[in-house]
C-alpha cells in the first residue's frame, strides 16, 4: 500500500499541511472498546434466549439429541458450581461472579490504549458469561444449565460458562503475546541475541 505523502519540512501529511481535512483514525482504545462491547452484549443476549428456552422445559427433561453421541440437550438447575462443588452457595458464587466481571472490565479499561484484540475479545467472554450466570443466581436462585456432554462425564453446562472458559483462554493469550512482543521490542533484546549468536 502506498505511504501517504507527507511535507518534508513538517513530517505531517500532505494534505494536512495543505489545509485539507484529513480523517481521524481510530485511537486504540476506541478500537479495544469497540470489540469488547459488541461481543459482549451479543454473547449475554444468547445465553440468556438459550436458557429462558432450556427452563420452559422440565428439570431432568431431555431437551434434544444425543447428536453424533457427542451432546445432547437436558435441563438441570445447579445451586453450586461445577461438579456440584460449593452446593447451595448460589448467591455468594454470583456475587463473585460480579467481582471478577468488574475487575477484568476496570482492566480492560485502563489499559485499553495498549490492549490486544484478543484481550478485548477474552474479557467480553468472561463478561458476558460471568454477568449472565449471575442473573440465574440472583433472580432464579439457580443456574440454568442444559448442553450434556454423553461421551464424557461432565458437568453439564450453558452458553455463559463456554463464554468464562474460552475467554479466560483467549485473554491470558492475549496477555503472554503482549509481554513477548514487548520483551522482543525491549532495547538491547536484539544486541543480546546478537551477543548469543557471536559467542
Amino acid at each position: 500500500m502506498a505511504e501517504e505523502p507527507q511535507d518534508d519540512a513538517t513530517g505531517v501529511p500532505a494534505e494536512a499541511a495543505a489545509g485539507a481535512p484529513v480523517a481521524p483514525r481510530p485511537s486504540r482504545r476506541g478500537r479495544t472498546l469497540a470489540i469488547f462491547a459488541p461481543l459482549a452484549l451479543a454473547w449475554l443476549a444468547a445465553d440468556l434466549a438459550t436458557k429462558a428456552w432450556a427452563n420452559s422445559f422440565a428439570v431432568g427433561d431431555v431437551i434434544g439429541g444425543p447428536y453424533l453421541g457427542l451432546v445432547r440437550f437436558r435441563l438441570a438447575h445447579n445451586t453450586g458450581g461445577a461438579w456440584g462443588m460449593f452446593g447451595d452457595a448460589t448467591v455468594a458464587l454470583g456475587v463473585l461472579s460480579v467481582v471478577v466481571c468488574t475487575a477484568l472490565l476496570a482492566y480492560l479499561i485502563v489499559v485499553a490504549r495498549r490492549a490486544s484484540a484478543l484481550e478485548a475479545v477474552g474479557v467480553a467472554l468472561v463478561w458476558a458469561g460471568g454477568i449472565g450466570n449471575a442473573i440465574d443466581r440472583f433472580a432464579l436462585g439457580y443456574v440454568v444449565d442444559f448442553i450434556d456432554l454423553v461421551f464424557i462425564d461432565f458437568p453439564t453446562f450453558n452458553v455463559a460458562d463456554i463464554g468464562v472458559t474460552c475467554g479466560f483462554v483467549l485473554f491470558f493469550v492475549g496477555l503472554a503475546l503482549q509481554a513477548h512482543r514487548a520483551d522482543a521490542a525491549a532495547p538491547g533484546a536484539g544486541d543480546d541475541a546478537g551477543a548469543g549468536r557471536d559467542a
